[in-house]
C-alpha cells in the first residue's frame, strides 16, 4: 500500500493506494499515531484503494474514535467494492462519506 499525505493547516488528507489489510494496516496505524495531534479534520481518499480487510477496519475505527474527540473524519471516493464492506459490517452507519 502507498499513502500520499497532504497537510493543509489542521486538515490532513491521506490518499490510500492498493490494499488496506493485515500486512499494510500497521503502516497506516503508525502514520495516524504520529500525525493526528492538532488535526481537526481527517480525510481519507480511497480513489485508488482496491481492498479493505477487517484489520483495515480496525485502524479506521480507532481513527474515527480519536477524531470524534478532536474534530471530524470523512471518506472520499469510496468504490463500490469497499463501500460494500462498510455496509455489511455496519461501519457505513457511523462513518461520513463524501
Amino acid at each position: 500500500m502507498n499513502i500520499v499525505k497532504n497537510l493543509e493547516g489542521t486538515t490532513l488528507t491521506l490518499a490510500l493506494e492498493g490494499r488496506l489489510d493485515t500486512t499494510t494496516s500497521p503502516q497506516l496505524e503508525i502514520l495516524l499515531n504520529a500525525e493526528l495531534d492538532g488535526i481537526v479534520e481527517l480525510v481519507f481518499d480511497f480513489a485508488k484503494l482496491d481492498y479493505l480487510s477487517s484489520a483495515g477496519l480496525r485502524v479506521l475505527l480507532a481513527a474515527q474514535k480519536r477524531m470524534n474527540k478532536q474534530g471530524s473524519m470523512k471518506l472520499r471516493n469510496v468504490n463500490a467494492t469497499v463501500k460494500e464492506v462498510f455496509e455489511i459490517t455496519g461501519f457505513a452507519d457511523f462513518l461520513t462519506f463524501e
